[in-house]
């Protein structure tokens, strides 16, 4: 099998989740296995996975997150402690790559992490770089870092026009 592609729904619009779980979608048509990490969307995320969770074990959901609010609208002590939630979050990711744990791993919002600084965009083009040949890989976020545009494949731009 040719090496699964890297992709990135990116930009200021909205639907950028919408298209990542979109394909992870498709592929589970094509008998392939899906895992979905979301980030910095608080634990109202873990809520709105609950429809995604019907589809186990073909696809599994995850959000690390304890907090109602999204990170950005967190006082400095709530992100503090959110933080510690979001590295356990990539910890699991690291795991799911390093033994190869799904055909298509789905990182919602991970760009933003790069973007608060809670990750670097080195060790995220690592991470992209360490998966299996055979895993594909869809990363989300509002921008994207010109590291992690140099290891993807396909990148698609969100735009809300209205906000241009």
């Amino acid at each position: 099998m040719d090496k699964a592609g890297v992709y990135v729904f990116y930009g200021n619009g909205a639907g950028k989740t919408s298209a990542a779980i979109g394909l992870a979608l498709r592929r589970l048509g094509e008998g392939r296995t899906a895992v979905v990490v979301q980030f910095l969307k608080g634990s109202d995320a873990e809520k709105k996975g609950e429809l995604l969770k019907r589809l186990e074990p073909e696809l599994k959901f995850f959000s690390f997150e304890k907090n109602e609010e999204k990170f950005s609208e967190l006082d400095p002590e709530h992100k503090e402690e959110e933080m510690e939630n979001i590295r356990n979050g990539l910890n699991f990711v690291r795991k799911v790559i390093s033994t190869g744990g799904c055909d298509v791993l789905v990182l919602d919002e991970i760009l933003g992490l790069v973007e608060h600084q809670i990750l670097s965009a080195d060790a995220l083009a690592e991470m992209i770089s360490s998966r299996p040949e055979e895993m594909e890989m869809i990363l989300t976020g509002d921008r994207i870092d010109d590291r992690i545009r140099s290891c993807a494949d396909i990148i698609s731009k969100v735009t809300d026009e209205s906000k241009t």
